[in-house]
């Protein structure tokens, strides 16, 4: 019996290694692959971004704080970091206020009708970035359909100054990133038991009353999951602000595109680069907290 009863363990304990074994063999490609093109090129940049920069001599082996040192005490650069992230919050939140309802009728839609709602709100995807970019170009530029448009009504005498604006890369952000908040929402709707939306009715709720105290918390998990990725995206996009910003509206990851490949001022440009992953990483960490202590909040564990 005992001997059995051994066997059966040793039997389980190498069904247990062997699904362990799989796992990392499934695991395992992926993160070679993230771990030699992603995590050893950024380890390199990050330490390069302490070194020191002759333009006559390019990198030097010397160690310094300069460049990080140089960024935090220089008003511009400073400038352009809080533009980013404002964009960055500014488009997370149009974002939300745009979404929500269009993911609020996907949830709610049926069969054929949903699956052709989502295609259209997937169907951006499939076009390419700067493709999309250029469209808004002809949208908002001085003699572009809106500009051209409301001079022959007669609503404007001159153009307006739309493109090369932050309100340009904001809309420019808001329609790239608009299907990722849109999936992320609609996830978290369709994860609600009806009967709770019920039960809130038949206690005497409106539909009012029952969105904002049942609805609307159970959606916080998509809405910061969809949060999260809309912030990071933007924050460090580079195609939308080069394009619908251009030189006017500097940002983080076009004054570090500057450094490194024009100025070939890699160390600064490294610097940059970080500085900018540690404010991402750090606002992240703040929405978490927010949402963690609110009562009707989600916290990441």
């Amino acid at each position: 019996m005992k001997l059995e009863t051994g066997s059966t363990i040793n039997i389980k304990k190498k069904k247990k290694k062997k699904k362990i074994w799989d796992a990392w063999l499934l695991v395992i490609p992926t993160l070679a692959v993230f771990i030699f093109f992603f995590l050893i090129p950024l380890f390199f940049l990050f330490i390069t971004s302490f070194k020191t920069f002759d333009a006559s001599t390019g990198i030097g082996g010397e160690w310094t704080f300069q460049n990080y040192i140089k960024f935090i005490s220089d008003p511009f650069y400073l400038g352009v970091l809080w533009r980013t992230v404002k964009i960055g919050l500014i488009t997370t939140l149009v974002t939300i206020i745009i979404s929500y309802p269009v993911a609020f009728q996907i949830a709610k839609a049926k069969g054929k009708v949903k699956n052709y709602l989502t295609l259209l709100v997937l169907s951006p995807l499939l076009i390419s970035m700067v493709i999309r970019c250029y469209g808004w170009v002809i949208l908002l530029s001085n003699n572009g359909v809106i500009n051209s448009s409301l001079m022959k009504l007669g609503w404007i005498d001159q153009p307006l100054e739309l493109l090369y604006s932050e309100f340009s890369v904001i809309v420019g952000m808001v329609h790239v990133l608009f299907p990722y908040m849109v999936l992320s929402i609609m996830g978290s709707l369709e994860r609600i038991d009806t009967s709770v939306l019920r039960a809130s009715q038949n206690l005497g709720a409106s539909s009012l009353k029952t969105f904002t105290s049942v609805t609307l918390p159970l959606t916080l998990p998509g809405i910061f999951a969809g949060s999260v990725m809309v912030f990071s995206l933007s924050v460090s996009s580079f195609v939308t602000p080069s394009i619908l910003g251009g030189p006017q509206v500097k940002v983080m990851s076009y004054i570090t595109y500057e450094q490194v490949a024009v100025m070939l001022n890699w160390p600064y440009g490294g610097a940059i680069g970080f500085i900018l992953i540690f404010i991402a990483t750090i606002t992240i960490v703040f929405y978490s907290k927010i949402l963690s202590k609110s009562k009707k909040g989600v916290a990441i564990q």
